[in-house]
């Protein structure tokens, strides 16, 4: 019996040696030569993967035995390469139709369960990655409920008003879900989050406002009859070297929930892209929670960035989740450290499962609002699945004054801490409202798409002690309506009887040209006092096909959000025609977030079809 478990023993040292020590490198394209992000490479048999990056480059260590790499895009295609001896392994995928759960069979984890003195094969890898947790999305996944915008009757309500937002969460973990072969769950659809995450090509403020807004109106794509009011806002540009010193703290979940793949070993990665950015005159700190709470790196000059990426290299995971403990020290750090007309501000990265400490969400929101008023405020950086707290992380963001991003893999970290550095960090204008009176004379009815737990009464649009949303700088803010034109009959509107006291034929109302008065409310970041500007909009449509880019692409992704959803005002939205607008659109797309798109709504397109051919078997 001991020569059996010596004999064990011996080839489990073996294959512990014998892992990753062999570096290949190479990039995906496509048949037309084009790069292909998001591809996934991996060792058969084993848990050793990775993805390719915006430009289809990869690197992947692998265990010296291996003799072939798979390379996976999720439902279109699968292809299998022999290593050979070259280090540099260059593959041309050809998109078709897949099966995903087929296609990563071979690439399931194998747990070998063991008793006594025998050796557990899986822990001998331990100490080179953390262990892949095949857990299926929205096991224990908490959004908040959306109960959708309905047609207003302008007649009788004809003011609406909510609040800006630039939080692009609710996109890339509807695309986790998707790339993972599943639906998002229904309340993970924020329609609103989808369409903002895309950048839009507005034109940049000139006069004296930090914000420009411009309009446009075309049909409704899957309403006949209807229309689509397009709004779009454009914050200032400022430039890098032009925006005020930092004074940041990282605010690190270190809990044992966050061992997996893509929740620490990612955050490390994302954080190392933002150090990158910084400059000598920002700070940075690092704070630290789990069992207890901890201060990992004092204030630190973004110069030092050796220093910085060492403290996040030495992180671990593991304990319960103290979070309210490491909020508070974080805010104590931030407000030692302040920096007067600059930027403070505490990033928080977690998957949001609070269990330890200040749990209450209402004291957590008290204690963010509180800073904020201080001048300090808090962005939120969302990692993981399976046990994902989207609603706690959601809530907390909108209340400190900050952005909400999901991180699900480190192209997503570039574009948040990259691409979008001072739109991320560098608020440029907060508490932004839009308030807008239609004109009961065009317009019958209307409906905002999204921004369900955006919305605010009327009277908070002149209230500057309500809380609303921020603009960073080069933010842009989407925003459509949809519109029954006075006389046209929906099956959307019920009955309403005629007010007795308020005149609501169109008739007796003022013959102009103008369908809608638009106000826009907005503070300076150091001060407490609202500005105030409006426009009109005049009752002006023109085809689809006449419309900007801004306009076609973000009504495909609106659509899309739609048909996720089920909403019940999906009118005849379909997937192909989602596609068909979106490929008209594309603009630059430099970095490829379009084009991913349309790779997106085939994937749904394909779950979507699968269900209901399951549904009728």
């Amino acid at each position: 019996m001991k020569s059996k478990i010596a004999l064990l023993l011996f080839f489990a040292l073996t294959a512990f040696t014998l892992l990753q020590n062999r570096k290949i490198t190479g990039v995906v394209t496509d048949e037309y030569q084009k790069p292909l992000a998001g591809v996934m490479v991996s060792v058969p048999n084993t848990m050793i993967s990775t993805t390719t990056d915006s430009l289809g480059r990869y690197t992947i260590q692998v265990p010296a035995y291996a003799l072939k790499l798979t390379f996976v895009l999720p439902h279109l295609t699968i292809q299998h390469i022999d290593i050979g001896k070259s280090n540099t392994i260059n593959v041309t995928l050809k998109t078709g139709r897949i099966n995903l759960t087929e296609a990563l069979a071979d690439h399931q984890t194998v747990h070998r369960k063991v008793s006594g003195s025998y050796v557990q094969m899986e822990s001998a890898a331990q100490t080179f990655m953390a262990p892949m947790q095949r857990r299926q999305p929205g096991e224990t996944e908490n959004y908040n409920p959306i109960n959708e915008n309905g047609f207003q009757v302008a007649s009788q309500m004809p003011v609406t008003t909510f609040s800006v937002d630039v939080d692009r969460a609710a996109y890339s973990n509807t695309r986790r879900f998707l790339n993972n072969g599943q639906m998002p769950p229904v309340d993970a659809v924020r329609i609103e989050e989808m369409i903002n995450y895309f950048d839009y090509d507005y034109a940049e403020p000139s006069g004296e406002h930090p914000i420009a807004v411009s309009t446009e109106m075309t049909d409704s794509p899957w309403n006949p009859g209807l229309k689509l009011l397009h709004i779009g806002l454009q914050a200032k540009t400022v430039p890098t070297k032009n925006l005020p010193a930092s004074n940041l703290v990282f605010l690190i979940d270190v809990s044992g929930s966050m061992s997996d793949q893509n929740k620490l070993p990612l955050l490390k990665q994302a954080f190392k892209l933002l150090v990158d950015q910084l400059r000598p005159q920002d700070k940075i700190s690092i704070v630290v929670y789990a069992g207890a709470a901890g201060e990992i790196l004092k204030p630190t000059s973004g110069s030092e960035k050796m220093t910085i990426k060492e403290a996040l290299d030495g992180l671990e995971a593991g304990g319960s989740t103290a979070g309210g403990a490491g909020i508070e020290l974080a805010y104590k750090l931030a407000k030692d450290n302040f920096i007067k007309n600059g930027n403070n501000r505490v990033i928080l990265a977690t998957d949001g499962d609070f269990n330890v400490g200040i749990s209450s969400e209402g004291a957590l929101q008290r204690l963010i609002e509180e800073k904020r008023k201080e001048g300090i405020f808090l962005s939120i950086m969302g990692f993981g699945m399976g046990n994902y707290k989207d609603s706690h992380i959601e809530t907390l963001a909108d209340k400190g004054n900050g952005n909400y991003a999901y991180i699900d893999n480190i192209q997503e970290a570039r574009k948040e801490f990259v691409q979008e550095f001072g739109g991320t960090l560098f608020t440029i204008a907060k508490d932004v409202k839009i308030q807008i009176e239609f004109n009961p004379r065009h317009v019958q009815a209307y409906r905002l798409i999204g921004y369900e737990n955006r919305a605010l009464k009327n009277e908070e649009f002149h209230d500057d002690k309500k809380d609303a949303g921020e603009m960073g700088s080069g933010h842009t803010v989407t925003a459509l309506y949809e519109i029954v034109p006075t006389g046209t009959k929906s099956p959307y509107l019920s009955k309403n009887d005629a007010l007795k006291y308020q005149k609501t034929d169109a008739s007796d109302i003022g013959k102009t040209d103008e369908m809608l008065t638009l106000k826009i409310r907005y503070k300076k970041p150091d001060e407490d006092q609202s500005v105030l500007f409006d426009m009109p909009v005049k009752n002006i449509s023109r085809p689809m096909a006449a419309c900007s880019e801004n306009l076609r692409f973000a009504s495909a992704v609106a659509e899309f959000g739609l048909l996720l959803r089920g909403s019940e005002f999906k009118g005849k939205a379909n997937y192909r025609d989602v596609i068909a607008r979106a490929k008209t659109a594309f603009g630059k797309d430099g970095e490829g977030y379009r084009s991913e798109f349309v790779q997106l709504v085939k994937t749904a397109e394909t779950l979507d079809n699968r269900k209901e051919t399951a549904q009728k078997d």
